[in-house]
């Protein structure tokens, strides 16, 4: 899901743990795991709450079919 910014360019909101886990077809706890070890995709914490920037989601897709 695309939002307009203030430029009037579109910006892809930040997508939730769950948001991922429906993307890649895996558990929550899967993607948890991975993030204690540093293997997932790249997420982050805004407050208590981990986001995940889309577009580095699918690069890290990307990178894990080569």
């Amino acid at each position: 899901m695309a939002t307009a910014s203030a430029s009037g360019a579109a910006v892809e909101r930040l997508w939730t743990i769950d948001d991922v886990s429906a993307f890649l077809r895996v558990p929550t706890a899967t993607l948890y795991q991975w993030r204690h070890h540093r293997a997932g995709p790249p997420a982050f914490k805004v407050g208590r709450h981990l986001r995940y920037d889309p577009a580095a989601v699918r690069a890290w897709l990307d990178n894990q079919a080569a």
